[in-house]
């Protein structure tokens, strides 16, 4: 195809206009981003993204490898020097469709996805001492772009074979199950427990770092593909497994995701003013409980702590700030190298005044006359050795703890997957960590249903969940030509 064509002569010719050396002596460009302070009393999204005169510039890094190593290094594939060429070039709706020959979320994905652990994190650039190539901030231009021209491209889809195909969960990895099975003909419903579509990309990612107008676009774009979407609906409960065969489905995606927050299991854990992220975050980023037009109740503490140092971590945090806590501090058991968080936002929590304790863990809650938490008990930590995640594992320091006041806790210290599905449907196979047990082409015990994403991981990324969804949309489409 022309447009991905290494060979095609307008990308010979890009190549010869300026010699590798030039390219990578060109400085790595910095995202344009809202001030701290300001930011930090709103919900405008942080990044504002690339002007062209930056994109055109950025693209012109790119070496354009013959075996481009950033592409191993996506969940989803995407042929990432095809879609920068076409920016080098100023050929920007067509950078955009090349994006979505395999990504359906590609304006989600330039704002949320770990590049620097994936894609970017294989650029022959850093083989070279340089910064790697700026993928991620490329891949949202693209994306944003094309929305404001107006000119929203469909890609191109097969002719409609009848098979009725569900799928559970209208988060990442269902988003693009629902996606690739479309291109491929099938008649694709997406059935969705909440009153909106997006799963975690609404409830979990606050605005400030994903607007959902952007979400919203995206799945406008899988309807126009010609998938269905019905909301209110859990499978299992409002409708079965055995209705969903009686009415003529023939395979059956699971993406129902990990929405079972954790907790500690320490004393004091259930004083009111202690929730999950899980909570906290739907109710403000779904349930507008932030905007004064929505009833949903929120505590809105003056001292709040966040336990966890993951993404969800700090956007709890931020978001606690944005609310007008006095304090908003992490409390994180190992040291800052050993968060999981991108560094992308641990630097835009410090810029907003978040404070960071780190190398400390909370081993117990105190709480007023009327059972609300006003003290957390903190443990010192240092690092021992490596543990199975790689990380130094964290010990405690005998006899040095500190004794802070708060007035409202938000614990993030992981989730586990959604039971519902795993529990309503006989003959499923599940770990004891309540994960559906899958093959190596993600199908389950009962061959119509196929698993993906955080059901399947017990908890991980947007862009590996929708790696999921597309494994699975290949998979089942060789299962269901074989039959």
């Amino acid at each position: 195809m022309e447009l991905t064509d290494r060979s095609a002569a307008w990308r010979e010719e890009l190549r010869k206009a300026m010699k590798n050396k030039e390219r990578t002596e060109i400085t790595r460009v910095k995202m344009n981003e809202l001030d701290g302070e300001y930011r930090s009393h709103n919900y405008e999204e942080v990044n504002q993204g690339l002007n062209k005169d930056q994109a055109l510039l950025e693209a012109k890094r790119c070496l354009d490898c013959p075996n481009p190593s950033c592409v191993t290094g996506c969940p989803v594939s995407i042929n990432i020097p095809s879609f920068i060429k076409n920016i080098e070039r100023g050929a920007f709706l067509e950078a955009a469709q090349v994006l979505k020959m395999t990504s359906a979320l590609p304006a989600v994905c330039g704002r949320v996805c770990p590049q620097e652990r994936q894609c970017e994190s294989q650029c022959i650039h850093l083989k070279m001492g340089k910064k790697a190539v700026a993928i991620g901030y490329l891949e949202r231009f693209a994306a944003d772009y094309e929305r404001e021209s107006g000119s929203i491209s469909i890609p191109e889809i097969a002719t409609p074979n009848g098979i009725k195909i569900g799928v559970v969960g209208s988060g990442p990895s269902g988003l693009s199950f629902a996606g690739d099975m479309a291109k491929k003909g099938y008649d694709v419903t997406v059935f969705e427990a909440l009153h909106e579509i997006g799963g975690v990309l609404k409830y979990g990612i606050p605005e400030f770092r994903l607007p959902n107008f952007i979400v919203d676009v995206e799945i406008g774009n899988l309807e126009k593909m010609g998938v269905k979407f019905i909301k209110d609906c859990i499978v299992g409960k409002t409708i079965s497994f055995e209705d969903l065969k009686e009415q003529g489905f023939k395979g059956l995606f699971v993406a129902s995701g990990a929405g079972l927050p954790n907790f500690m299991g320490i004393k004091g854990e259930n004083l009111i003013g202690i929730m999950s992220s899980n909570e906290y975050l739907t109710r403000i980023n779904l349930m507008g409980a932030a905007k004064d037009q929505f009833d949903t109740p929120m505590l809105k503490g003056k001292r709040v702590a966040v336990i966890g140092g993951g993404n969800t971590a700090m956007d709890s945090v931020r978001t606690a700030k944005r609310l007008g806590a006095e304090l908003a501090m992490i409390v994180y058991r190992r040291s800052e190298e050993e968060m999981p968080a991108r560094i992308e936002e641990v630097k835009h929590a410090k810029e907003e005044g978040i404070e960071f304790r780190t190398l400390h863990n909370p081993i117990e809650y105190y709480g007023d006359e009327k059972g609300r938490v006003k003290q957390m008990l903190l443990q010192k930590m240092e690092l021992g050795e490596a543990d199975a995640s790689g990380r130094r594992k964290p010990v405690a320091i005998e006899g040095a703890t500190e004794l802070i006041d708060v007035d409202t806790v938000i614990v993030s210290v992981g989730v586990s997957p959604n039971p519902l599905i795993p529990n309503s449907i006989p003959g499923l196979e599940v770990s004891k960590k309540g994960t559906i047990i899958v093959n190596d082409n993600l199908q389950s015990a009962i061959p119509m249903i196929f698993a993906g994403g955080d059901i399947v991981r017990g908890g991980a990324t947007v862009i590996l969940a929708m790696g999921d969804g597309r494994k699975a949309a290949a998979s089942m489409d060789e299962f269901l030509k074989k039959k």
